[in-house]
């Protein structure tokens, strides 16, 4: 195999955008053969925009059951994933699916089990693993450098949304129809990252707060309490209501600290570590002069198409990916913790008790409300069209 056959599933914000990055010239080792949407206004803009020998079909089984590709792109709205990425494997197919994995974690065993048993790769695009920060973040926590994590706090709130944007989609900001809201939509790739760094918490208490700065019915403003196995706590605050925004990860371990904030990662590292030098010493109120680095990275950031990339050169040459499938289930664990704390007002333990989570959710879908509106489809510009683009 020279050149990894793919497909795209789905052709929206995401979908068409994978579509032209491949067929730009950004992924070397793959060719784009195939595509599939359920709108015919998406369909067609495939047939008039990408190379004419590129298959369109009208749904993404349907292009699964013809298995014109070696490997495909799941990129549709989130309840899908699972049933589309199963089926995929079952047939014999590779699959790289968007974030997240799943709605809820009960969904995800058939999909790895089905990837186990078809023997095919089963990868998440969790693009942010690639920024060169989050890496040196988790390098040195992980060499130990810093020593053990005491306390983490992360405040996300860089991805402010109008009103406009949740009424572009008869799906967005519904229980129905997206499953969550900051939650499930902005915030995989974060606490992807923050179980990727610091390790999966045990305990979480959170507070989700439903339609606090839109009219919508799902979440647009969280902060959870998080405990850590080895005693370290930490705070993760999300919205899409502040404006500004902030976008600071911050991690204190017993011999010093992190800070990533605009794209820059800084240290502070203490000449000894504080348990065994500064706890117990004779001086009451000690304050060592730290002066703080800016940390050196390689300054790659690929995002998606390194994710993409990594995910044919694995299927290709046997090289590593970015994250496997079965990573994008403790990312959904903590988010489904989160939402689950919240309504039942009380801390929850993980793993989370899937069958109340997915009871409960069950009982949000079949109150959610259905909206009338005509898609609207989003250019990585942020202007938007009633077609796809």
């Amino acid at each position: 195999m020279n050149k990894l056959q793919l497909g795209v599933i789905g052709l929206g914000n995401m979908g068409s955008e994978h579509c032209r990055m491949v067929v730009s010239g950004k992924a070397p080792e793959i060719e784009l053969c195939c595509v599939a949407d359920l709108r015919q206004e998406r369909r067609e803009w495939a047939e008039k925009t990408l190379p004419e020998n590129v298959k369109v079909y009208a749904s993404g089984q349907e292009l699964i059951d013809a298995a014109d590709c070696d490997a495909v792109i799941i990129a549709v709205p989130h309840y899908d994933h699972p049933v589309l990425a199963e089926a995929a494997l079952k047939r014999g197919l590779h699959v790289l699916c968007e974030k997240p994995v799943a709605v809820y974690t009960a969904q995800v065993p058939p999909v790895l089990a089905a990837a186990k048993d078809s023997g095919k790769t089963f990868a998440l695009m969790f693009n942010q693993r690639t920024n060169c920060v989050y890496r040196k973040m988790k390098e040195i926590l992980d060499s130990g450098e810093l020593g053990e994590m005491k306390r983490m706090s992360w405040t996300i709130t860089d991805w402010y949304r109008s009103q406009a944007y949740y009424d572009s989609g008869s799906w967005r900001a519904t229980w129905d129809g997206e499953g969550g809201g900051v939650l499930l939509n902005q915030c995989p790739h974060q606490l992807d990252l923050l179980q990727w760094i610091c390790g999966l918490p045990v305990k979480v208490r959170a507070f989700a707060h439903e339609g606090k700065w839109h009219d919508i019915e799902v979440e647009d403003d969280v902060t959870a309490y998080l405990e850590f196995a080895n005693g370290a706590t930490g705070v993760f605050i999300a919205s899409t209501g502040d404006l500004p925004g902030t976008n600071r990860l911050e991690i204190t371990c017993d011999q010093g600290k992190m800070i990533c904030e605009g794209g820059k990662l800084w240290m502070w590292k203490l000449p000894m570590s504080e348990s065994e030098g500064y706890r117990h010493g004779a001086d009451a109120y000690p304050q060592p002069k730290i002066d703080p680095i800016e940390v050196e990275t390689d300054g790659e950031n690929p995002q998606h198409i390194g994710v993409t990339n990594a995910f044919a050169a694995h299927i290709l040459h046997g090289t590593p990916l970015v994250a496997e499938g079965e990573e994008g289930l403790r990312a959904l664990m903590l988010s489904n913790a989160m939402h689950l704390s919240a309504w039942l007002e009380r801390s929850v333990e993980l793993p989370i008790d899937e069958e109340l989570f997915a009871r409960l959710l069950r009982a949000r879908r079949l109150t959610s409300r259905k909206k009338n509106t005509t898609d609207v489809t989003f250019t990585t510009d942020h202007s938007a069209t009633g077609k796809a683009l």
